[in-house]
């Protein structure tokens, strides 16, 4: 239940406050006279910078300004709401109902809260309390939190109008019990003196803050209030480059950096947390990471307690970046779908086959199961697919060292298995063969008028669409047209193409061959 607090009474000194209004959330930055118009207005920056008309200024005259130049307007005092205190709100959405509201079954980022353990059926006994988009502003009267909410283990205030972390503090210092914060969608800002407020949060073990514009610094300079954190939650923040946490989130065990666009040099910054297990940089615009590498590191053992690692939906194309993750001793779970990664065959299954052969202690990939079967199906494909590179580059008498590098486990997998039979070897398929484009140039040689016309095609192009291709150039009829072609290497000789359904590659159509376009008028 939400209720309309529209003009709710102003505070004596609004600027940096937070407001409601029509559903969006806002920063005051400017109170005051904005002639020619009478009355007083109220100058913010939207969070939705959609939502504002401009950057702070009206009529030349700069009266605040904004991060984003679409982001401000103003609006008249009495159509904002300057929020309630956290009992105000506790007491319209709880007292309203009760025994409704215990009777709910209640999920929270997928976990559902437990209204079973609880004795009485009463405000002081709730483990849990959900105040979301319910305007909360503050504490209220002091001590009245710690009298009536005691047993709160798991609060959510996202969405509220808390503008410091001062007013999150005077809430969480009356609940000795907590464990869990969620204050996603929320703008607050930095505190002077984080360690001040350390005892507000001493059992505080998750913390989510999703959206909530923050840079990694930020995150650092707060990070001295959580002494005892285990999980921490940043989606879709403003976070880019990554500094070592000196000092801080050394209990850290759960970082989640979905969707922020971080400079991919700066990761192996979190190796700084010794504790760190379960790691999510999905959508974060990385292309190449090197979360094994220690030099890069700057410890001997980075990453050294990680178990779970997530990069989905990335720019990952290179297979060192597999290999590399290999040196990290407890990853057991990775997930990397949506990625760039390609086999010989441009086959997603021969590609999953090679990150489980290359990730030996790998038991959970993209969340599914690896079994023995299948573990032991991959390694031996993975056997075959180089075993023809592997003797080339020296086989059992100790392959080359660029073979090594692109294969660090191959050799341990022969000592696993034994080397390879010639006649078990695969071939590499032809996938890069038929996906290479191919630099054409048709020729018309009974219309001299038409000019040569030169294109770059696939070699799996079906000639039923190089035909559809020349008829949109030419505007000639698909029926009409008769192709044929010479080769450089074969000078003097025209070659047939005589089946649409076939494709260049059928016709050993190659790089500089030139295709004859004769059509009948």
């Amino acid at each position: 239940m939400r209720a309309d607090r529209t003009g709710t009474e102003m505070p004596t000194d609004p600027v940096g406050k937070r407001i409601a209004c029509g559903g969006e959330r806002a920063t005051v930055r400017y109170v005051g006279q904005v002639p020619p118009y009478e009355g007083l207005w109220l100058g913010v920056e939207w969070d939705n910078p959609e939502r504002g008309k401009h950057d702070g200024s009206h009529e030349g005259v700069q009266y605040f300004t904004c991060r984003n130049p679409k982001a401000g307007s103003f609006v008249r005092p009495p159509k904002v709401s300057f929020g309630v205190d956290f009992l105000t709100a506790l007491n319209i959405v709880y007292e309203y109902n009760v025994e409704e509201v215990l009777r709910e079954e209640v999920s929270v980022s997928g976990k559902k809260l437990q209204w079973y353990a609880v004795e009485e059926r009463r405000l002081e006994n709730l483990p849990s309390v959900l105040l979301n988009n319910q305007e909360v502003n503050g504490p209220g009267a002091a001590g009245a939190i710690r009298k009536m909410t005691p047993s709160i283990k798991w609060l959510e205030l996202c969405g509220s109008l808390m503008s410091t972390w001062e007013d999150v503090a005077a809430i969480t210092e009356q609940l000795e019990k907590l464990e869990r914060l969620n204050l996603s969608y929320n703008r607050i800002s930095l505190t002077s003196d984080p360690w001040a407020h350390r005892p507000a949060f001493c059992n505080l073990k998750e913390l989510s803050l999703k959206d909530c514009d923050l840079t990694w610094s930020q995150v650092l300079e707060c990070a001295p209030m959580w002494p005892q954190l285990e999980e921490l939650s940043l989606l879709n923040n403003n976070i880019t480059e990554l500094q070592k946490p000196e000092g801080v989130l050394q209990t850290l065990k759960h970082l989640n950096l979905h969707c922020n666009p971080l400079v991919q040099e700066s990761v192996c910054s979190l190796s700084a947390l010794p504790r760190l297990e379960h790691l999510n940089l999905s959508q974060t615009r990385l292309s190449f990471i090197q979360l094994g590498d220690a030099a890069q590191a700057g410890c001997s053992a980075p990453f050294s307690a990680l178990e779970s690692l997530i990069v989905d939906h990335n720019n990952i194309s290179e297979w060192c970046v597999i290999d590399d993750l290999a040196k990290l001793p407890c990853l057991v779970r990775l997930s990397c779908q949506g990625n760039k990664l390609l086999s010989s065959d441009g086959k997603p299954s021969t590609a999953k086959q090679m990150i489980i052969a290359k990730l030996g202690r790998l038991v959970c990939l993209n969340n599914c199961k690896i079994d023995a079967n299948e573990r032991k199906g991959a390694e031996l494909d993975y056997i075959k697919m180089f075993g023809e590179e592997w003797l080339k580059a020296g086989g059992l008498h100790h392959p080359s060292t660029e073979f090594a590098r692109q294969h660090p486990r191959y050799q341990t997998l022969i000592e696993k298995y034994g080397a390879p039979d010639e006649g078990e070897l695969k071939k590499p398929d032809s996938f890069a063969l038929k996906n290479r484009l191919l630099k054409i140039t048709f020729v018309f040689p009974d219309h001299a008028e038409q000019k040569p016309i030169e294109k770059k095609l696939p070699a799996s192009m079906v000639i039923q669409k190089v035909k559809g291709l020349l008829y949109r150039l030419l505007n000639v009829p698909l029926a009409d047209l008769r192709l044929t072609y010479t080769s450089p290497k074969m000078l003097g000789t025209e070659f047939d193409i005589d089946s649409d359904l076939k494709t260049l590659q059928f016709y050993s159509i190659e790089d500089g061959d030139r295709v004859l376009v004769r059509w009948t008028t």
